[in-house]
């Protein structure tokens, strides 16, 4: 268009100028040519695949590719994901996504004699240099490259489409709190690679260190389940009518096949290692389902059924509710005053994983046997109670039972994985309505540890069900070495550790560096904050009770005062670990639920395969 539009100035200025009439034909016959070649080669960019080479460089955003149309995509509500390593999906496959660090992705497309055996065909070894060369192996959020090649066929075999070959190149290096692997960076890149249909074969360069379990979690992440989209439309534009057609087709499936490779490119064929990502990506996607689901779907009640229906066939797992008028008879204060005012009953749902006696015992789990016990602030929908939410804050509080999504995720993907550890799950599922019944300001309410609580906040209530929660593990479940508790609790979280880190609360220093060594390892990374219960207490002194619910002042560690508050209901006979997951931040992005705290539970159970090579 620039061409054409300075064309059009010369052959004004000819004519103005009394030109003779041979230049100003000589003007038009040089802009037709001009034209011609410019169209010429947008034709050739379209039709003439083979070598087509395009970089899509981008900071955590997903950028089109050319020509491609700008519509809504159903975030693939049928993507079915698929581990187990298959040398003839290199032949389905409709398009490749090849991710690892900068320079290993280096090395191998130096390897040029193993292109068939990676791909399925012989890509140009200039095109996949070009397009690695057009990466910067040292930005943060990474960045990819695309391409479109022809894929050669044999004999009267019908000629395949083009198959759309994409690199996803990490940071070669990162700082040390974050994974090496840079795993939130995987997810954003997978997702902006992937085609909204056909078959993509993602290939994961894990190279000899890294564990399989976190790298899955981070691929699933990328594919999330829950949808109510009533369309959905290709979001690239080389497909003819046709196949626009097939595409908003809502019997259409996807399929993503995960393979990882060694450093050497080879497949890695470990049964256990890949049984592990994919129980921590169903984990991961369970976990998104649930914080993506409106209130009105689900509510308690349904939490609920979603727990019996995912244990009903595992004889490994029981399961207990104390519900509504049963835990105020029972002395659960917090939950049910708390939940009392919604439609649906709160409850306490209780899960126990007793491992089959078969199971073999790993390394690291013969010192320390003991249960763990995990707990969850399953809030399904948070209005801030009589202490209501402005409009624009309480949107989006639908994620508000992140925490438990995230422990009931890893507690399945640790079952599936037949973790030889007891592992106890308990639920606090309530939704913080508003109604005749609502707690209110000023309330006095007793917890299950005895002790008063003085609402001062009815928009601080998940830690009074944790507190519950807490009190009845530590005083009733005599097994029990480790509590850690889960929740979306405070928005000074995001102040305190920001919107990747999770902020843990711990009683031990030993612990703290052990959940902060789990979050490196699983990429659900966190950080610690300041313990000092002797010195932050104080914010939470009542005239009439024993502690009030919400501190006196927000800008004294406010972060830390809501785990010391969880913590002061812990039973004084309780010897073991306590562990406060603050994930406020990294439990959403982008209005989705992220699934974070899967990967953290599976590395600390000690789940076989996970976060460790063999």
């Amino acid at each position: 268009s620039h061409c054409y539009g300075h064309d059009q100035s010369i052959a004004r200025s000819a004519t103005s100028n009394q030109t003779p009439p041979l230049l100003v034909n000589m003007a038009v016959t040089i802009r037709s040519m001009i034209m011609a070649i410019t169209m010429a080669i947008f034709t050739a960019r379209i039709h003439v695949i083979t070598g087509f080479s395009t970089a899509l460089r981008h900071q955590g955003k997903r950028i089109n590719p050319p020509f491609s149309t700008t519509v809504t995509r159903l975030f693939a509500a049928k993507t079915n994901i698929s581990f187990t390593p298959n040398p003839e999906i290199r032949d389905k496959a409709t398009s490749t996504v090849l991710v690892g660090r900068h320079a290993a992705l280096k090395s191998l497309i130096d390897q040029t004699d193993s292109y068939v055996s990676l791909f399925g065909f012989r890509p140009h070894p200039e095109v996949l240099s070009s397009m690695h060369s057009a990466l910067d192996g040292n930005a943060a959020a990474g960045g990819s490259s695309s391409s479109y090649v022809i894929v050669p066929t044999v004999g009267p075999a019908a000629p395949r489409p083009p198959h759309k070959l994409s690199i996803c190149a990490l940071k070669n290096s990162v700082t040390r709190n974050n994974h090496p692997l840079s795993l939130h960076a995987v997810t954003d890149l997978v997702r902006g690679a992937t085609p909204s249909k056909g078959v993509t074969h993602v290939m994961v360069l894990v190279e000899d260190y890294f564990g399989l379990g976190p790298v899955g979690a981070a691929v699933g992440r990328s594919f999330p389940l829950f949808n109510r989209k009533t369309t959905k439309k290709s979001r690239v534009g080389y497909a003819d009518k046709e196949s626009d057609n097939e595409a908003e087709n809502e019997d259409d499936e996807s399929l993503v096949h995960v393979t990882f490779l060694n450093s050497e490119g080879k497949v890695i064929k470990n049964q256990l290692e890949i049984a592990a990502a994919e129980a921590a990506a169903d984990g991961v996607r369970l976990a998104c389902r649930l914080v993506d689901t409106h209130p009105e779907e689900l509510t308690t009640t349904a939490f609920a059924e979603e727990c019996r229906s995912l244990f009903e066939n595992d004889d490994t797992v029981t399961i207990e509710e104390i519900v509504g008028d049963e835990l105020k008879e029972k002395g659960y204060g917090g939950i049910y005053n708390v939940g009392k005012g919604a439609t649906h009953a709160p409850r306490l749902v209780m899960l126990t994983y007793n491992p089959p006696e078969d199971v073999m015992v790993t390394d690291d789990l013969e010192e320390d046997k003991s249960t763990i016990a995990l707990v969850g602030k399953g809030i399904v929908y948070d209005t801030g109670g009589l202490a209501i939410k402005s409009r624009v804050g309480m949107c989006g509080m639908k994620h508000d039972m992140g925490g438990a999504s995230g422990v009931l995720g890893g507690f399945m993907a640790a079952v599936k994985l037949r973790t030889p550890r007891k592992i106890r799950l308990f639920l606090c599922l309530a939704e913080n309505a508003i109604g005749p019944n609502s707690v209110r300001n000023d309330d006095i309410i007793t917890l299950y540890s005895g002790k008063t609580v003085e609402i001062n906040n009815s928009d601080a209530e998940g830690r009074l069900v944790l507190g519950d929660a807490v009190a009845h593990v530590t005083k009733h479940c005599d097994d029990v070495g480790l509590v850690l508790d889960m929740a979306t609790l405070t928005g000074a979280q995001l102040v305190s550790t920001g919107k990747m880190h999770a902020a843990i609360l711990a009683n031990t220093e030993e612990l703290e560096q052990r959940a902060v060594k789990a979050g490196l390892a699983s990429g659900d990374l966190c950080y610690p904050l300041l313990y000092a219960p002797e010195l932050l207490k104080k914010e939470f002194n009542s005239k009439v009770a024993d502690m009030k619910n919400s501190v006196k002042d927000r800008s004294n560690a406010q972060c830390s005062c809501a785990g010391h508050f969880i913590e002061s209901h812990i039973d004084e006979n309780y010897q073991g670990g306590w562990i406060h997951v603050d994930m406020a931040g990294p439990g959403s992005k982008a209005e989705r639920g992220t699934g974070y705290g899967v990967g953290l539970v599976l590395s600390l159970v000690g789940a076989p395969g996970f976060d460790t090579r063999q």
